[in-house]
């Protein structure tokens, strides 16, 4: 019961945010919840938490522009360039 009243105010803490703030939110607690599941540890939550959080500031910047996408080259660098017509 615990869990679902957090995850109700998470939702309607994110609801009146910007693209960018709601997927470094998301992010965020998705790599907290798959971090600490993984390690075990409050310091595997809080890694993912970071990562999770940056990555999804990264591709919610990226829904705020329109006509820009996200790409990935083929060596796992991340770009933002136009989008193909």
């Amino acid at each position: 019961m615990k869990k679902a009243i957090v995850l109700v105010l998470l939702a309607l803490s994110v609801a009146s945010c910007t693209q960018t703030e709601k997927g470094a939110g998301i992010g965020a607690v998705s790599g907290a919840i798959i971090g600490g599941a993984i390690t075990g540890d409050v310091r595997g939550a809080a890694v993912g938490a970071a990562i999770g959080g940056v990555s999804g500031a990264v591709i919610g910047h990226v829904t705020e522009q329109p006509g820009q996408c996200y790409y990935r080259d083929r060596y796992g660098r991340r770009y933002i360039d136009d989008c193909p017509r």
